[in-house]
């Protein structure tokens, strides 16, 4: 586990490079990023190289995690925000049935009440009144029909005002349910949107932290952490022959086009990336929306095991799976690093393996 350590710390150290932005600390305010400067504590300044090195190294590490945590939880409040505008909606339909139910039934209050005071009065025609205050059989006939043909009417309209007051209870209830939802969901977005803010805040001045410690190294120390773009040997041309078009290998070839971009925590391209970003960036060139976060692109199309890794492939790291990157052939991945590490061909096998998948 030890020399698992030690190989980690020691792959990061070999990927960065000098230059990528200047020594200022990249702030994310509403979506967008702005350099301001950054100041180093005198108090806290590295003891040695070395100590100033690992500094850097433990910092990146903690920037990479808040990044990908901050774009979980973006990606949550996203959904949580769809969500409760969906419920607002909801609630504002069934409140107009509800008027609607209400409308119907003040339509049948007349009769209602027609019938209530006739009750109450005592009032009442029937075919006996009808015989006994008419002069003739053909009054006495027309008399009937009018009575038959006034009870029927009343008696239909008096269950439609019962089918009209039954639907406005429902209609009512469910308005009320509609409305309580909604208000769930609008809290459950606060909520998440609380939480994207401190995460945002933690990466801002992790960020800081790591632009802080870069400039306190040496320009020796610089170069001596400085990569290529490519391990040696390493040949591209012979990798993509006989790509299929809309596969993981065209997607690597997609990718391959951005070697030397710069690492910008949160960027999704096109000449700027996060290790995440730069995954979504490469298959959305083939035709496939792959999700925003690692750990959302590792639940994304089918599982493979290590031993049957082929180029195209996404492989992902860390027990929390906050660094991804496209698989190269021969232990070897294409991915965006860290700040101050451009996009680049890099051995993987340093790096804690976590699982692989096959978009």
């Amino acid at each position: 586990m030890v020399a698992r350590s030690q190989r980690t710390r020691s792959h990061y150290a070999t990927r960065l490079v000098g230059g990528a932005l200047t020594a200022g600390a990249l702030v994310i305010v509403g979506g967008t990023y702005g350099i301001v400067p950054a100041t180093a504590d005198p108090a806290s300044a590295p003891a040695n190289a070395g100590e100033a090195v690992q500094r850097l190294i433990d910092l990146s590490r903690q920037s990479e995690q808040l990044n990908q945590q901050a774009l979980n939880a973006q990606s949550d409040l996203d959904t949580k925000v769809t969500a409760a505008q969906d419920a607002e909606q909801k609630a504002v339909d069934a409140a107009g049935v509800l008027d609607a139910a209400k409308q119907e039934v003040k339509r049948y209050q007349p009769v209602v009440d027609r019938a209530a005071s006739s009750a109450l009065l005592g009032s009442r025609t029937n075919r006996l009144t009808s015989l006994l205050v008419s002069s003739s059989p053909q009054q006495l006939l027309d008399q009937m029909s009018i009575v038959d043909l006034v009870g029927a009417r009343t008696s239909d309209q008096l269950s439609q005002y019962l089918k009209a007051t039954q639907a406005a209870t429902a209609a009512e209830t469910t308005a009320r349910a509609a409305a309580d939802a909604a208000k769930a969901a609008s809290d459950q977005a606060d909520a998440v949107r609380a939480d994207l803010e401190s995460k945002r805040a933690a990466l801002q001045g992790s960020m800081a932290g790591v632009i802080a410690a870069w400039g306190q190294l040496s320009a020796g120390d610089k170069s001596a952490l400085a990569g290529s773009m490519f391990p040696p040997g390493f040949d591209r041309d012979s990798l993509l022959k006989g790509l299929v078009p809309g596969s993981g290998t065209s997607a690597l070839a997609a990718g391959l086009t951005r070697v030397g971009d710069p690492y910008v925590w949160g960027a999704t391209g096109p000449d700027q990336f996060d290790c995440s970003g730069l995954v979504q960036w490469a298959f959305h060139q083939v035709g496939k929306d792959v999700p925003r976060t690692s750990q959302q692109q590792s639940t994304y199309g089918t599982p493979v095991d290590e031993k049957d890794l082929q180029p195209g492939d996404i492989v992902f790291f860390y027990s929390d799976i906050s660094h991804v990157g496209i698989y190269a052939g021969n232990g070897l991945m294409l991915h965006a690093s860290t700040f101050g590490v451009p996009v680049q061909v890099a051995p993987m096998g340093s790096t804690p393996f976590h699982s692989a998948r096959r978009f």
